[in-house]
């Protein structure tokens, strides 16, 4: 079996997702490590002392550990989707969005960790990043610009976790747009292929090999 990079991740976590999104759509091959957050491997720790994915360990023993630092990695390998076009990764969007909306976000998510305010209240925090973003798909299909690129790649994945928290309220929720575009996302072939589930890693095995051959240049929404 070839020296392949690994990726420690976790299926669920937004971070995490980012990464996926950006190797499976580069097609870069990569040795997957699903591991379960609250019983962390030595493995993880002695890569990256921060212990939290997703971590990439390269070939020659460099460390990546930043979602969006992988997504630079992976697509500037290969870009198939030209997601690193115009301003990507260095985007205000994201900056908001790992800022002020993912403050609010956590609280809302987990209101009783944070008795001080209503879950409400919380939401109602964080709903100002979602109308900035309803609005901006008022004017446009996607955030970052007139093709989906590496923005949208790096909001959705929270966007899901916001619409999540309670689903009936966002099913009624005032933000259409926002909604048509995080559905586009979560039914995309790409989305499906980078969800799937693998067994938890164990110490002494490789991993599972990654992506699992979508369809490269695929469009978002066939």
């Amino acid at each position: 079996m070839p020296d392949l990079p690994i990726l420690y991740s976790f299926r669920r976590c937004p971070y995490a997702m980012r990464a996926r999104m950006a190797l499976a759509a580069s097609g870069v091959e990569v040795m997957l490590r699903e591991v379960l957050l609250k019983d962390k491997p030595s493995e993880l720790l002695a890569a990256s002392p921060k212990a939290t994915v997703p971590v990439l360990v390269l070939s020659d023993g460099q460390i990546i550990e930043e979602s969006l630092d992988v997504m630079q990695w992976a697509l500037e390998y290969r870009d198939p989707l030209n997601w690193l076009g115009g301003k990507a990764l260095d985007s205000d969007w994201i900056s908001a969005c790992d800022g002020d909306f993912k403050h609010w976000l956590d609280r809302y998510k987990y209101a009783e960790r944070y008795p001080e305010h209503t879950a409400e209240g919380y939401r109602q925090n964080a709903e100002a990043f979602i109308q900035r973003l309803e609005n901006q798909l008022s004017g446009s299909e996607w955030v970052g610009g007139d093709a989906a690129n590496a923005v949208d790649v790096a909001l959705f994945p929270f966007i899901r976790q916001f619409a999540g928290v309670e689903p009936s309220w966002w099913q009624q929720a005032p933000y259409p747009k926002v909604s048509q575009w995080l559905e586009n996302w979560l039914n995309s072939a790409l989305f499906s292929a980078i969800m799937a589930k693998y067994p938890r890693w164990e110490s002494g095995q490789p991993g599972e090999r990654f992506p699992p051959n979508p369809d490269r240049g695929a469009p978002i929404n066939p």
